[in-house]
């Protein structure tokens, strides 16, 4: 299967993902993931992405489509994927289905989850991070032991600038300016599947498999 999930900052998006990778033996290809591989091994696109980078510049379509390109043409893609956290915006997405329809492909389904603002607040803002260990805490869903305290090295516990209420609402704002729209493009060619993401990782991953007519056994 050849799929994209979409989500907010918080939906959950990555959990799935990789639940369906390893239920469809399929690999998972995120730009975050390929940007920092190919920095870290001085490809040409990666020292290109590195020159935007260390200015502070978002690295341009061209770049990151150009390694989006290079992964979809690997061996273990050829039977599937999941694309996470690509396409970003229309012009993205019109320029995968040239690239898929190069090589006879298309997408087989668009996964969108849906979480209401305030629910992706209360689980963004919640986050607790160990500047030591790097351990992740939530105040509700996965608090430490010792409040304020990490479980693992006894660190005291932070809240990354990241997940700051103002850093989090600019975050929903941009996701909802630059990317919603995907969400009728891909409507109108009938690939959109809308997946609520309220409940456990489990319920969602389990609708998401009805979704796609992949039967549980």
């Amino acid at each position: 299967m050849k799929l994209i999930m979409l989500g907010p900052p918080g939906a959950g998006k990555g959990t799935q993902a990789q639940m369906l990778v390893e239920r469809l033996r399929i690999p998972q290809v995120s730009t975050g993931d390929l940007l920092r591989a190919a920095v870290r091994e001085g490809t040409e696109l990666g020292r290109q992405a590195k020159s935007f980078m260390d200015q502070g510049r978002l690295v341009p379509d061209e770049v990151v489509i150009g390694m989006i390109r290079e992964r979809l043409a690997r061996p273990d893609c050829q039977g599937g994927f999941v694309l996470d956290g690509f396409p970003r915006a229309v012009a993205q997405a019109q320029a995968l289905d040239r690239m898929l329809a190069e090589t006879g492909r298309r997408l087989d389904a668009v996964l969108s989850i849906e979480v209401p603002e305030g629910e992706l607040l209360r689980r963004l803002t919640g986050r607790l991070s160990c500047p030591a260990c790097g351990a992740m805490f939530h105040k509700d869903s996965k608090p430490p032991r010792k409040s304020g305290l990490c479980d693992n090295c006894g660190s005291r516990l932070i809240t990354r600038d990241d997940d700051r209420e103002e850093t989090i609402r600019k975050r929903l704002s941009v996701y909802a300016e630059q990317t919603e729209p995907l969400k009728p493009y891909y409507r109108n060619q009938g690939l959109l599947k809308p997946i609520s993401g309220s409940g456990t990782p489990v319920e969602i991953g389990r609708a998401i498999r009805e979704a796609l007519g992949i039967k549980d056994v």
